[in-house]
């Protein structure tokens, strides 16, 4: 079979022409994997077909590949189309995998062999496993694959979906800011964790501040904690009942992180809830083993080939960015004072696997840009009760506990002279711009660099965190809800940052937004000189 390549489009994107309503890598492009002409999708005229539950979801897109997901109700194969062009008339056709009650019915697709630089259109469809000649309506999505040379690149992040009570409420609109990211039109998504709140039930009225009422979209699994895997599961499938979500979703592909929530608040490996009464699975790590996998079958993730649980990865978007993914929850020691003077297990918050396999990509790229997607900000202090702490920070002074790995990281940046290392993180449901200079730490071998934090797209809000000094972080910009708890989505304190790379200068230029695309704070970094 002589491989076909996709030619480039010159059509313009149409959403209303195209959207309406774990396999291996498929080349497109390489000798025998074509399918050309094995699938063909006809016309529809059957009852009890197949359908999709929730929509579709694409994610890790690099400059040649791009995972889809897709779920239905029943065992079904996906079949795939894919073309350069909206109109479908050069499209591939790709026999999927299937889909079992194994996963829930979700299944990945990784599509390898891609243009760079190019819209990637793919329409789906499921064949019934029991009755071949079912064939379900077909969606369609699409993602833009990463440049091959110097282009602009625009990219979107946030964190913190449906937490503190605060669900899909119809009448305020569902999950709005979604609704706002998609209309800026991004390459793609980061969502910075606590994709969704296994930990928080909800109730199907919720008073606001105001004394109005918050009216939830309520399904069986959100009514209690996450402890089964179908309640873990079905805690996605519940943000993805949301229609902003969805569209979004088909429009733009996702590259996702976790922190705590996706399991219970504040976890850490080893951790027993003793004193929870709202959980009977006391073993954190049995809660985490389940989170973990309904994760990674909703998330449109590039799952590593050899540590099927691994989270921690780097994105490559072309010859202006790196994207490095860390997991700061999976790898800690427990929660504590935090303040050890010295290095130990105890201490570890990277853990020493995952900070060797960051510091060796960080020093093996050669992109522009090298941004660090953080679950937990450096610098806000993130307290979990009234003695131990969350994250790195633990109040001010010399570098102790967690900040050991921190210091690690900045120091090896710094004597390897790797150059725009940019941090973006959420976690604190408040956004600010912090500058964090060594000239003002406690701790300072270290160049100087920016870290971004946004949220929460969809819960409650909090803030302004206090500040840890030990690595001298300046709070350039902060919008926070001044010291009230839990401020409800409809006060509109939610927010997303969006990201543009000029192709032509290579400055990136940062905008902290809210819910209603106003522009809160931008500041423009500009490249190295050489």
């Amino acid at each position: 079979m002589t491989p076909t390549r996709f030619p480039r489009s010159t059509s313009l994107y149409s959403r209303r022409k195209v959207l309406r309503g774990g396999a291996a890598g498929a080349g497109l492009f390489g000798t025998g994997l074509l399918g050309a002409g094995l699938l063909g999708f006809p016309a529809i005229a059957q009852s009890n077909r197949p359908v999709f539950t929730h929509g579709v979801q694409s994610g890790d897109v690099t400059t040649d590949s791009g995972i889809i997901w897709a779920r239905t109700d029943r065992p079904a194969r996906l079949l795939v189309e894919v073309a350069t062009s909206d109109s479908f008339s050069n499209a591939q056709r790709l026999r999927g995998p299937a889909a079992i009650d194994g996963n829930d019915f979700t299944t990945k697709m990784d599509l390898t062999g891609l243009p760079a630089g190019q819209d990637i259109f793919y329409r789906l469809q499921w064949q019934d496993l029991a009755d071949v000649n079912l064939l379900s309506e077909p969606m369609v999505g699409r993602f833009r694959t990463g440049p091959a040379g110097k282009r602009d690149i625009t990219f979107v992040w946030t964190g913190d979906t449906c937490g503190q009570g605060w669900g899909i409420n119809l009448d305020w609109g569902g999950m709005r800011c979604y609704e706002t990211m998609r209309n800026t039109r991004p390459d793609f998504f980061i969502h910075s964790g606590d994709t969704i709140y296994a930990d928080n039930p909800l109730e199907t009225e919720k008073m606001q501040p105001d004394g109005t009422v918050w009216k939830n979209v309520m399904i069986e699994e959100k009514a209690k904690v996450a402890e089964t895997l179908a309640e873990f599961r079905g805690n996605y499938k519940y943000n993805l009942m949301d229609e902003n979500v969805k569209r979004f979703n088909a429009e733009v592909p996702m590259l996702a992180q976790w922190d705590d929530h996706e399991v219970v608040n504040n976890w850490y490996p080893g951790e027993m809830l003793i004193s929870d009464d709202r959980y009977t699975v006391k073993s954190a790590d049995l809660l985490a083993a389940r989170a973990n996998k309904a994760f990674l079958e909703y998330m449109p993730i590039r799952q590593h080939p050899s540590d099927r649980e691994r989270i921690y990865r780097k994105i490559p978007y072309g010859p202006l960015l790196d994207v490095f993914f860390i997991d700061l929850r999976s790898y800690r020691g427990p929660n504590s004072s935090n303040n050890q003077p010295v290095r130990s297990r105890d201490t570890d918050f990277l853990g020493p696997q995952q900070l060797t396999w960051l510091k060796q990509q960080l020093l093996a790229s050669k992109a522009t840009w090298k941004v660090i997607a953080s679950d937990m900000p450096i610098g806000i202090v993130v307290a979990d009760g009234e003695s131990a702490f969350e994250n790195g920070a633990n109040g001010s002074g010399p570098v102790l506990g967690r900040e050991h790995d921190i210091a690690d990281l900045l120091s090896f940046i710094k004597h390897n002279d790797i150059k725009q290392t940019v941090f973006f993180t959420a976690d604190v449901h408040y956004t600010a711009a912090h500058y964090y200079d060594p000239s003002k730490a406690q701790f300072r071998d270290f160049n100087p660099f920016w870290e971004f934090v946004s949220g929460p797209v969809h819960a409650g809000s909090f803030g302004p965190g206090r500040m840890d000094d030990t690595f001298g972080p300046q709070v350039v910009y902060s919008k926070d809800p001044a010291g009230e708890r839990n401020l409800p989505p409809s006060s509109e304190l939610q927010f997303f940052g969006h990201v543009r790379i000029d192709g032509e200068t290579e400055a990136m230029t940062v905008t902290l937004k809210d819910l209603n695309d106003k522009d809160l704070y931008t500041v423009t970094l500009e490249p190295a000189s050489a």
